[in-house]
């Protein structure tokens, strides 16, 4: 019987399940004669552990990212998104960053407590802090565990600013902190759109919210008085630049005031991920995506330089950036809002403690 090289679990993104780069050993499935790989494995299911993080909030200096920190309470992502950049950051942790990142999640249930001791430091400087930067806070656990709800709840209580970038309905959720935050500018969301073909992002981002659930919760949230952009991440090319003004134009009409884009990035085993992922849902245009991708990539699949990493280089990323920069003046976007530092209130080190005065 022949066997495909790669197998497809519903409901994940990655094809397949690599070994952590730092692993002393891997083990593929072989085929004994005994017909064991003939019948279909069982999907993966999603296990959680606990993360004891010492800090909650991570910093960064990097000079192409519009914020110099951020809070992820959770490791992993259940979004399963093919492209993910976070990806081989489960190495850290033993894992691998194809299916072991979209099952194997970690939770920090001590982060509202890290996070009160560190805005507590005599030496804290606010500045706004993204929430979910890295994997997305509001992917399927948080309705469970709640400790996004609860960082916000200690921002709102302490007047820090923060931004919120998503692809989840959860977010909703929260919109009565956000939208008081949002009434004193200290609150703004980030909608991240991908495609606008459900059967593509179904593919994509198999648990993720659709997009035009996605679109209606910008609309939602503008209409609770809350400032909403829109991130257009990944943009792939062939695969989904062709609608990157009707991106645009459809979070525009749903309300998106700001935007942003972010060309695919394929960072260590990432890259390899993503090609069996073309090999498995787009052979027709697997070559066609690949070529595309190196063309803006000065030959590469990836580049990790500050200078391009984001957006890339050569003709066809100039291209993307004047297609982006056109439709964003036509439709009249405008830069984020502003947040407001100015009330923060240094709350006491320890939850339990009372202010004296």
């Amino acid at each position: 019987m022949k066997q495909d090289k790669f197998t497809h679990f519903k409901g994940r993104g990655a094809p397949s399940n690599p070994p952590d780069r730092y692993a002393a050993s891997s083990r593929a499935a072989f085929d004994d004669g005994w017909g064991t790989l003939a019948k279909q494995p069982a999907g993966p299911q999603t296990s959680l552990a606990v993360d004891r993080s010492r800090r909650v909030i991570a910093y960064n200096a990097s000079p192409d990212v519009p914020f110099d920190r951020s809070i992820n309470p959770y490791r992993g992502c259940e979004h399963g998104c093919i492209y993910c950049y976070a990806r081989p950051g489960h190495a850290w942790l033993g894992h691998g960053p194809g299916l072991d990142f979209e099952t194997r999640l970690y939770h920090k249930p001590d982060a509202p407590a890290c996070l009160q001791r560190e805005l507590a430091a005599r030496g804290y400087v606010c500045a706004p802090i993204v929430i979910g930067g890295v994997t997305d806070a509001y992917q399927p656990v948080e309705q469970r565990l709640g400790l996004t709800r609860q960082i916000l709840e200690l921002l709102h209580a302490t007047g820090h600013p923060c931004s919120i970038v998503s692809k989840s309905a959860l977010v909703e959720r929260d919109q009565d902190l956000l939208a008081a935050m949002a009434g004193q500018h200290r609150a703004q969301v980030c909608i991240s759109l991908t495609t606008l073909d459900r059967e593509l992002a179904r593919r994509l981002e198999p648990r993720a919210a659709s997009p035009q659930r996605r679109l209606e919760v910008i609309r939602r949230l503008v209409r609770a008085g809350i400032p909403v952009g829109v991130l257009i991440a990944p943009l792939i090319p062939v695969l989904t630049d062709p609608e990157l003004e009707q991106l645009m134009q459809a979070a525009r009409e749903a309300g998106a005031t700001s935007a942003r884009y972010v060309l695919l990035r394929l960072p260590l085993e990432v890259a390899p991920l993503f090609s069996e992922w073309l090999e498995t849902h787009e052979p027709g245009k697997a070559q066609r995506v690949l070529e595309r991708i190196r063309d803006t990539r000065g030959g590469q699949l990836y580049r990790a330089d500050f200078s391009q990493r984001m957006r890339g280089s050569g003709v066809y990323a100039h291209l993307l950036a004047q297609r982006f920069r056109l439709a964003h003046r036509r439709l009249g976007y405008t830069e984020p809002t502003e947040l407001d530092c100015s009330g923060f209130r240094r709350p006491a080190a320890d939850a339990r403690q009372m202010h004296l005065w």
